[in-house]
């Protein structure tokens, strides 16, 4: 710890989200732990970046993956040990970071003290806590985390029917646009007739937020929300927008993200049988009374 800190220190703000987040959504239900959508977080992350570490060491012609593993044991009996492995040129695009501070602080335990991997606009699974151990391979990995779980349909959105079979299966590694609105709940009372104002967060995935839309009917027409302060592409956005609900009654509201790389969330939710990569609009039904 002491030569890292003596190293370049960079820090990034980035999301940490769970593959499966929002998965109790997922219908016909399946199995795993039943998050909403709380899974994930934000912070600004400081280090060094892998690529240093890398180089310092010396990584030989022929290398292919790079493969973490952490002190955390598994609490199953006879379950694999967590590690998780990147492809090379990832490991070593200056992008991925050995953290040891969360938002100027010391990294705390549960976030993964004393050093965590970080790979910004990538699912959490590959953000090894408590990292003690990189090792080189010069071959694809084949343990368990990397090989055969974390998987999903090599399809559009992660979608497939759950009557489908011989399904490709492939690595889930990058993030994808998400956006919720944050200060109403479903099942709150508006005022109609007069301004009422919504505001949320957003991220883009593994890009940057382009804009956020925001719906008071239903998706029957979009305004576009005003965004807050960019603090970098991989990072939540706020955004916030006025509106009048006009009657009084049900109102749905929704609200969707465009990236910077052009993708949108989709109207329709997708389905696989680990229930990961959920990024549907998301809808709050709320009362003008």
């Amino acid at each position: 710890m002491d030569d890292l800190r003596r190293m370049p220190a960079e820090s990034v703000v980035a999301v940490n989200q769970c593959s499966g987040n929002s998965r109790g959504y997922f219908e016909p239900r399946v199995a795993g732990a039943q998050w909403s959508s709380g899974a994930m977080g934000n912070a600004r992350w400081t280090g060094v970046r892998l690529k240093d570490v890398l180089d310092r060491a010396g990584v030989k012609a022929g290398a292919v993956e790079v493969r973490f593993n952490g002190l955390d044991e598994a609490l199953v009996p006879d379950a694999p040990d967590f590690m998780k492995s990147i492809a090379v040129d990832h490991a070593r695009d200056g992008e991925v970071m050995l953290a040891y501070a969360m938002n100027g602080e010391q990294l705390p335990l549960l976030n993964g003290f004393p050093l965590r991997l970080v790979v910004p606009g990538w699912f959490a699974d590959y953000w090894v806590k408590m990292v003690n151990d990189i090792e080189v391979l010069d071959r694809p990995d084949t343990n368990y985390w990397t090989a055969t779980a974390y998987r999903i349909p090599d399809t559009p959105h992660a979608n497939v029917k759950p009557s489908d079979t011989d399904i490709k299966l492939v690595p889930i590694t990058r993030m994808v646009p998400r956006s919720f609105i944050t200060n109403i709940k479903a099942g709150d009372t508006l005022k109609a007739g007069a301004p009422t104002l919504a505001r949320g967060i957003a991220f883009g995935g593994d890009a940057g937020v382009a804009r956020v839309d925001f719906s008071s009917d239903g998706g029957k027409s979009w305004q576009q929300a005003e965004l807050g302060k960019d603090e970098g592409k991989y990072s939540f956005r706020q955004w916030q927008i006025s509106f009048t609900p006009a009657t009084r009654g049900e109102h749905v509201l929704m609200v969707r993200c465009t990236s910077s790389s052009g993708e949108t969330q989709p109207a329709a939710p997708n389905w696989n049988p680990s229930g990961f990569m959920r990024n549907v609009i998301e809808q709050t039904t709320a009362v003008a009374a």
